[in-house]
């Protein structure tokens, strides 16, 4: 099974600290176990930042960077190991883990941070840490500063800036390394894998967590998880962009939008295809389902170097709109409607966003109040779609379908690869394959 190794982990940290500074340390908790109902938990997920990071996949943690320390740069704050707490939760790294199995220069008892991790900040101008997403521990972090500041008559200089870590790690994890790049190819073909599983399986009469377990049943035999909450809307479900009952009947003559992926090792795939219930497009369906598939070929051909991040979305509207004109769902002239935003009403999202160890990847989207130019390593998502809700403005032949077609998309040096390009999308292709 691929994995990112151990000396690119090393590097990100050591990519990271040259850009903080010796006067600085860096401060990334580890995400928390969350109660799902009384004593029972969910699967833990651990925090996207310290993953890519540490590599260390356990609740309780705490990774410290200190650049330029002689004894350790690297440190981590986390459980020892204990023989009980794993006969009932599982196996645990411990001290000796966190060194020889993640990297760690040191390690040292989560419970010990409080008496530790003061003394690491002492002398350091700058703290690099992310306020805001845990009150509890943005509390720790201060308590710790305050400490330091009580030591002043003595000579201990505290640190006197906080600077979100987001910035730098951020814009680190917008651009994938190979490694990346190939767990998220896995990652992308156990999902092809599933939504041409789902489209073999459906029939009429079916219920919509039906074809949501053909999914996990293809992600769990491979290994991985759903990247997010699986969207499986039939007819008018399928208009209402993040539907997740999931729990209605699947009629014929309806269009089924499944928008589902796997995570791998926490990298995500996120894709949607939208296929007929029953085998068959309408002549309806088949008129705004092409539309859509032309604008999302329009949008990922706008999408390599040099091009802005909004071009792909600029391209994917025009042919939309063009098409609801052509088919009298909207009246006027082309240029206006797409200025004055017409088409929103039908398609009210932008045609993408950043993929990686988050669905929603980070990384900014504007630099300078501009739309930042696309590079190789960048990796999106390109999913237009066409919603049409009942309405006395537009004929009732087209209410309630619901189309979106999504791919990733990984930026190269000559254009780009889409990654889940095995997936077939063309309507012939579609009915074939349901029909087999």
């Amino acid at each position: 099974m691929k994995q990112i190794s151990i000396k690119e982990f090393s590097q990100r940290r050591s990519d990271l600290m040259d850009q903080i500074g010796e006067d600085a340390i860096a401060i990334i908790p580890s995400a928390e176990l969350q109660i799902r109902n009384r004593d029972a938990e969910f699967v833990f997920r651990q925090d996207s930042d310290f993953l890519y990071l540490t590599g260390f996949n356990e609740p309780e943690a705490v990774a410290v960077l200190v650049p330029g320390r002689e004894e350790s740069e690297y440190i981590l704050f986390c459980r020892e190991k204990d023989p009980k707490t794993e006969q009932w939760t599982g196996r645990m790294s411990g001290l000796v883990g966190a060194v020889e199995n993640y990297g760690a220069n040191d390690a040292f008892p989560i419970e010990d941070i409080d008496e530790i991790l003061p003394g690491l900040m002492e002398n350091r101008n700058k703290v690099f840490y992310s306020v805001g997403h845990n009150q509890d521990f943005d509390s720790q972090v201060i308590s710790w500063v305050n400490s330091l500041r009580a030591k002043v008559r003595n000579g201990v200089q505290a640190p006197y800036e906080f600077i979100s870590l987001d910035v730098l790690l951020h814009e680190m994890r917008l651009f994938k390394s190979p490694q990346e790049q190939a767990l998220m190819r896995d990652a992308a073909k156990v999902s092809v894998n599933a939504h041409q599983r789902a489209m073999k399986t459906c029939k009429p009469g079916m219920m919509e967590y039906e074809i949501d377990a053909e999914y996990m049943h293809e992600f769990r035999k491979s290994g991985m998880v759903p990247a997010y909450t699986s969207i499986v809307g039939g007819g008018e479900n399928a208009c209402i962009l993040h539907y997740i009952d999931n729990n209605q009947k699947l009629n014929d003559g309806d269009l089924l939008l499944i928008d589902a992926g796997a995570e791998n090792q926490g990298y995500a795939s996120d894709i949607t295809r939208t296929f007929p219930v029953g085998g068959r497009f309408s002549e309806e369906q088949r008129i705004l389902y092409q539309i859509v598939l032309d604008s999302q070929y329009a949008a990922i051909e706008m999408s390599k170097p040099g091009n802005r991040w909004i071009d792909p979305h600029d391209a994917a509207v025009r042919v939309i709109t063009a098409g609801l004109l052509e088919n009298g769902l909207l009246k006027g002239d082309l240029e206006e409607l797409i200025a004055e935003n017409k088409y929103f009403p039908f398609y009210m999202h932008k045609t993408g966003h950043w993929l990686g160890l988050d669905v929603h990847d980070v990384g900014d989207y504007k630099i300078s109040e501009e739309w930042r130019e696309l590079e190789p390593g960048m990796t999106l998502t390109v999913e237009p779609g066409i919603y049409v809700s009942p309405s006395d403005d537009i004929d009732k032949r087209w209410w309630n379908i619901g189309i979106r077609i999504e791919d990733d998309v990984l930026i190269t040096e000559t254009g780009n690869e889409v990654l889940t390009g095995a997936l077939i999308k063309e309507i012939d292709d579609i009915e074939s394959l349901m029909a087999s």
